[in-house]
């Protein structure tokens, strides 16, 4: 059993250890919102000022890593789209709903992009990578019924049409193959969303 200086010893190893560990995880993210899509354990540790057998240690693979990355990214997501603003008022029109959809969804694309197409440019190689987007992509399907659930009455042609509106790949077709500014994007994709409901 521990006496009191050697449980407040390991008690202080263990909170700078969670603090190395969420610093490793930040510096993973900064690095990768910046651009370097794939940093590796020896650029994250040197950037984080620690070793780099402390990014192994505490992630023995970088599928750790990644699990870890996502958890993270959930919560700054959280915070930059409380769920208070995803709410909309039951008499709405369908109009203004798909223009404050549009409007999320593009905020979430440009904030993320970098994130996104980091974990594309790995899912060949992440089983972890690729659950989780997976994953996403089902919450997408869920949260957009829940806004627009006029959606339900549609048949399952449209229905896809309007989840590959809003798709951060239609997106990033637009933004960066096509060369359209963030307000053209967004008058595509708003008028692609609202032709679904129109046909």
């Amino acid at each position: 059993m521990l006496g009191p200086e050697q449980t407040v010893a390991k008690d202080g190893r263990v909170v700078r250890g969670e603090r190395m560990k969420l610093a490793i995880i930040k510096t993973a993210m900064t690095m990768v919102k910046e651009g370097n899509l794939i940093p590796s354990a020896q650029q994250i540790s040197a950037r984080a000022g620690v070793a780099v057998r402390s990014v192994f240690r505490h992630f023995d693979d970088m599928e750790n890593l990644h699990v870890a990355f996502d958890q993270l990214l959930q919560e700054e997501v959280e915070k930059e789209f409380p769920k208070e603003r995803l709410l909309f008022e039951s008499e709405t029109p369908l109009s203004e709903r798909i223009t404050c959809v549009i409007e999320i969804q593009t905020s979430l694309w440009e904030l993320n992009e970098n994130v996104i197409l980091s974990a594309h440019a790995q899912f060949w190689n992440s089983k972890a990578l690729r659950k989780n987007y997976a994953r996403h992509q089902s919450n997408q399907r869920k949260q957009l019924d829940e806004w627009l659930p006029e959606l339900k009455e549609l048949d399952r042609t449209s229905r896809e049409l309007a989840n590959a509106s809003v798709s951060f790949e239609m997106w990033n077709r637009l933004r960066r193959h096509q060369g359209l500014g963030k307000a053209q994007a967004t008058n595509v994709v708003t008028s692609m969303l609202n032709s679904v409901f129109d046909s």
